[in-house]
């Protein structure tokens, strides 16, 4: 249970030249947000414009929610961690993460097969080259240092810029039970795509036994203001009738499981077969109202205080709100949550 959630601001994929959040971070964090999430799937980087919103910031925190791991080789990563970590004065919050295998095996030409042992693989990697003890390493399998074919010339190398920081934070993105059990064990925070504080505590209990003090969870959770409910809803459900629906294949959809996980099995699988069959707007209603509003913070403002106990009840110590772009908005939700 969570007694004082801290506050964030998820912005998403950048996605557009029009789509520039820079006066929602700026009021974000004047207004004691503690930290900006950007994110990437097959378009937009997330390292771009989160070094964007940095350079126009002071004092906000710089969170990637998430880098998926196919799109780099685990030292480029930390490459890139370690100078927007040093540009920004030890800002950075490093979120990874695998992705499927659509994305990852469809538009990184890379190999999906045993995730959580790359994942294992990748992070321990990238706190070599932050800790700067030694020449990185590694025997693979899935990323060998120096690399065992080629010229053979490859010999181990320390960084040659200092990190200002060693132990960057790292945030797994991540689903099932057993990738969160892994972010449990070998990462500082874990960042849930999809989280009901009802029904998910339960999910997740056992993945979580083990959790470190001090493990963040830093859940995006989609807030829509208005004065209309079931409006609000409705716009709600549009996303996850797409992630349901479309991101993934149809017999391996890790975002479906999720779903099914919680209890909405029957409803997640109609959605999909609606979403597949080209009934879009039909694969939208079909999403259950309970559970778009257990996901999200949706209504007019006074509803949406109240249904924000059940965060403040939830394993969930950080919310990253998604959604809220003014600055009044923002302002009534940090006085919400923060006081």
């Amino acid at each position: 249970m969570t007694t004082d959630l801290k506050l964030g601001i998820a912005v998403g994929y950048w996605g557009a030249s029009a789509d520039d959040a820079t006066e929602t971070v700026r009021a974000a964090e004047a207004l004691g947000y503690e930290s900006v999430w950007t994110a990437e799937a097959y378009g937009s980087d997330a390292f771009t414009p989160l070094t964007w919103y940095g350079a126009r910031t002071e004092r906000i925190g710089l969170g990637t929610g998430i880098v998926q791991l196919s799109a780099r080789t685990p030292v480029a990563t930390a490459m890139h961690a370690l100078t927007l970590d040093h540009l920004s004065g030890g800002r950075l919050r490093l979120g990874i993460g695998v992705s499927g295998p659509q994305v990852v095996e469809g538009w990184y030409g890379q190999p999906f097969p045993r995730p959580l042992a790359r994942t294992r693989e990748y992070l321990d990697i990238m706190r070599q080259v932050w800790r700067r003890e030694a020449p990185a390493t590694s025997e693979g399998p899935h990323y060998p240092l120096p690399y065992p074919g080629g010229t053979r010339l490859g010999k181990p190398l320390k960084s040659i810029t200092r990190p200002l920081r060693p132990d960057i934070p790292v945030y797994l993105g991540a689903e099932g039970p057993k990738n969160v059990a892994l972010a449990a064990e070998i990462a500082d925070g874990w960042t849930p795509l999809f989280y009901h504080p009802e029904i998910s505590p339960g999910v997740y209990a056992d993945a979580l036994a083990a959790a470190p003090d001090g493990f963040d969870i830093a859940c995006t959770v989609t807030v829509l203001p208005h004065e209309d409910t079931a409006e609000a809803l409705r716009t709600a459900k549009i996303p996850l009738a797409f992630y349901i629906g479309g991101m993934g294949a149809r017999d391996e959809n890790f975002h479906l499981n999720v779903f099914v996980r919680m209890g909405f099995a029957e409803a997640a699988y109609k959605v999909q077969e609606l979403f597949l069959a080209g009934r879009r707007e039909e694969a939208v209603d079909a999403v259950p109202d309970e559970l778009a509003d257990g996901l999200s913070l949706v209504g007019p403002l006074p509803r949406i205080a109240e249904r924000l106990q059940a965060w403040r009840d939830s394993p969930v110590t950080t919310l990253l709100v998604a959604g809220v772009r003014d600055e009044p908005g923002l302002r009534a939700l940090r006085e919400m949550v923060l006081g």
